[in-house]
């Protein structure tokens, strides 16, 4: 069972492979890849989409390929195949991107991105650091992870939802920011669980093993 980590949009990806390839080695799921062939991406078993930088850009990179695109749609939308999206590989699920210019998302989860605007003046945007996460909603992504444990932010954007169940985690950052989002077969992380240590390991290795 193959899972495919998409190389379309800006950012360095190796980080992010080691960590799915180590997860997917001690949980045997099998193994792990870096592609932008839209046959791998019809093929895999699972999809992850890392993501870095801006948000149009990043869909851009999606867009200006269009058969990678219509493969990505095909494996997760029809064919419902597990989904990962990680940093704006998440915010590119939702219906709009705010960022420089308004930009349509996949839409696969409603809601919106809009720049970070803390309560307190004294916190800087981008939001970049450890944050403590406050769990909202049991999923099996999140077996394991618990109200407390830390992550890894670095983001100037975040994603409003429109409904609330489709919120799994968020964190305090003069107010709320969604950090896990989820529904059905799909599930994003506004944070890099490659970076944040054993709850972000635990979620990678209980996506490897996932059958929404």
């Amino acid at each position: 069972m193959t899972t495919v980590l998409i190389d379309a949009t800006p950012g360095n990806l190796h980080s992010a492979e080691k960590a799915f390839q180590r997860m997917a080695a001690e949980v045997g799921s099998g193994p792990v890849v870096v592609s932008s062939d839209p046959e791998a991406v019809a093929r895999a078993e699972r999809v992850v989409l890392p993501g870095d930088g801006a948000f149009p850009a990043c869909m851009a990179a999606l867009t200006g390929r269009p058969a990678l695109l219509d493969a990505l749609v095909e494996a997760v939308s029809s064919r419902a195949r597990p989904f990962f999206g990680i940093c704006v590989g998440m915010q590119l699920l939702a219906t709009l991107g705010e960022e420089f210019e308004d930009v349509p998302g996949l839409g696969w989860i409603d809601g919106r991105v809009t720049r970070i605007a803390p309560d307190d003046p004294g916190l800087k945007v981008p939001h970049m650091g450890w944050n403590d996460l406050v769990i909202d909603r049991p999923h099996p992504v999140l077996e394991g992870v618990a109200t407390g444990d830390h992550a890894y932010f670095v983001h100037s954007y975040r994603f409003e939802a429109d409904a609330e169940a489709d919120v799994l985690a968020h964190a305090e950052y003069g107010g709320p920011v969604t950090a896990i989002v989820g529904r059905d077969n799909i599930v994003g992380t506004q944070f890099h669980p490659e970076k944040s240590q054993s709850a972000g390991l635990r979620m990678i290795a209980n996506f490897l093993t996932w059958r929404p």
